[in-house]
């Protein structure tokens, strides 16, 4: 089930699995699960309703997923995908492609007309979820973070290109 963020602990949850979950699969340090904290905190304090959005993955009743939809430039056209995550007892019920396509069909009703997101190569199934649904690589650069050498990666999809649907992507 995907539901909107909203219960209590939802917030603190989306900050202790980030932190949890790319420790274990990572290795990543503190200072990630610090930007996700800035993050869901900017979110929590300061964030449009009829713009901006954030929804949590169940299963069983349990917090297993996660994905934000923010404001990304000034000029409103352009919608941020943030903090995607799906916990390892959420994985095989395709809830990253559900998450993702709730996330982009609100920015498409809240009249963005471009989503953009940023992640780091390592994330292999994330990115491939992306690519399923239209988004492009539209920049790339290292950088250590997190504690580690990475790649960070931008992409980007046209919102308003209705071929932005799931399709089968091989990599």
């Amino acid at each position: 089930m995907i539901r909107p963020l909203g219960q209590p602990g939802d917030l603190g949850w989306v900050v202790m699995a980030h932190g949890e979950v790319y420790a274990t699969e990572f290795g990543w340090d503190s200072s990630f699960e610090a930007l996700v904290a800035r993050i869901v905190a900017d979110y929590a304090t300061d964030h449009d309703p009829g713009r901006e959005a954030a929804w949590i993955a169940e299963v069983d009743g349990r917090r297993v997923g996660c994905v934000f939809c923010v404001g990304g430039d000034a000029e409103g056209a352009t919608a941020k995908l943030r903090i995607l995550l799906v916990h390892p007892d959420g994985r095989g019920y395709r809830l990253g492609g559900q998450l993702v396509d709730t996330c982009m069909e609100f920015a498409r009703a809240a009249g963005y007309s471009r989503m953009q997101l940023w992640t780091n190569d390592v994330l292999a199934a994330a990115r491939h979820v992306y690519l399923q649904r239209g988004f492009r690589l539209t920049r790339q650069e290292a950088h250590h973070s997190f504690g580690h050498d990475l790649v960070g990666q931008t992409y980007a999809v046209d919102l308003t290109d209705r071929s932005s649907t799931p399709i089968e992507v091989t990599e």
